[in-house]
């Protein structure tokens, strides 16, 4: 039985080698050529070029080798979307039903959708303290998505339930707090660009002037380590029944600017941050300020999951692979 890792970013490389540890069979495809990726350290994982948005290759891919269970990963981030949006619509769309469509044409036994949780964040200025559960309240042109990239990940959730509805497709999602990670790649994501700035800070002695109002937030956000990401996407693989179908991968804890700095600073005690800019949004540009954590009860009752990684973990992990 081999199990398809859409995408060789860092989620996906972290799932595919800890289903290599356990003995699986993996297959990571990814867009790129593997002489791109700096690949020679997964060992035991085959590798296949491909746009996921070709649904006639992947289809290729999932039956050649007799691909029983499918994580997908593969999109593009909102740095990446807001250069070229047709494109991102396009991979994280089109490409999740060419997923899809693929599972459903070759029998596959289960497929897991990484999503995030920025598709609630416009519903954070009408909500109470309690924790932010899958189900939330939503109305669908005053909370509209704020970005396209969590208007194609809503897509894709819906995209995924309508599979596993129509065609009895077993799909689950997972929704990921903000993944902190650190490699060999440049960081993309807004999360990642935060961390690799405030290290290559601690790491020099210098000064970190924060002025990307991405980079900044007014409240609190949570985080998520990618090695728990990885941890969930097997919890979700092997999960017996997935009733919820869609689930928060967090840690259940937020932390505001400052603190998330003062945490950095366990690590680089001189670091020096300077706060340029005086932002009154929420995480990465959203308008609204995070008002709770996610409810993360329906991962721990439904799929045997927890984060086990705190932010001083993940940030002391991520300095020594950054």
């Amino acid at each position: 039985m081999t199990t398809l890792v859409t995408g060789a970013g860092m989620v996906g490389r972290h799932t595919a080698q800890l289903l290599c540890e356990r003995g699986e069979a993996v297959v990571i495809a990814d867009v790129r050529p593997q002489a791109e990726l700096n690949f020679e350290t997964m060992h035991g994982i085959a590798y296949e070029c491909c746009d996921i948005t070709d649904c006639a290759r992947l289809a290729r891919i999932v039956a050649a080798n007799d691909v029983r269970r499918i994580v997908h990963t593969a999109a593009l981030l909102s740095t990446a979307i807001r250069k070229d949006p047709v494109r991102g619509v396009t991979v994280n769309t089109v490409g999740t039903v060419a997923v899809l469509e693929a599972a459903r044409l070759n029998g596959v036994g289960r497929v897991v959708l990484a999503s995030s949780t920025t598709v609630g964040y416009t519903t954070f200025g009408n909500r109470g303290s309690g924790p932010i559960e899958e189900d939330f309240p939503y109305r669908i042109v005053s909370q509209r998505p704020a970005s396209i990239y969590a208007a194609s990940k809503i897509a894709a959730e819906h995209l995924g339930l309508l599979y596993t509805d129509l065609y009895q497709l077993d799909v689950v999602i997972l929704r990921y707090a903000a993944v902190l990670s650190a490699g060999l790649e440049p960081p993309s994501s807004v999360p990642a660009r935060l961390l690799a700035r405030l290290l290559d800070g601690g790491r020099e002695s210098c000064d970190v002037i924060l002025d990307d109002p991405y980079l900044s937030w007014a409240g609190g956000e949570e985080f998520v380590d990618v090695r728990d990401c990885a941890r969930a996407n097997l919890h979700a693989l092997d999960a017996t029944a997935p009733l919820q179908r869609v689930y928060n991968v967090a840690t259940g804890r937020s932390y505001s600017l400052d603190e998330f700095v003062e945490v950095v600073r366990l690590i680089y005690p001189k670091l020096r941050v300077d706060r340029a800019l005086k932002v009154a949004t929420g995480f990465a540009g959203f308008p609204y300020i995070r008002p709770a954590p996610s409810d993360v009860g329906a991962a721990t009752r439904e799929l045997g999951f927890h984060a086990i990684y705190s932010l001083e973990d993940t940030i002391r992990y991520c300095t020594e692979t950054h």
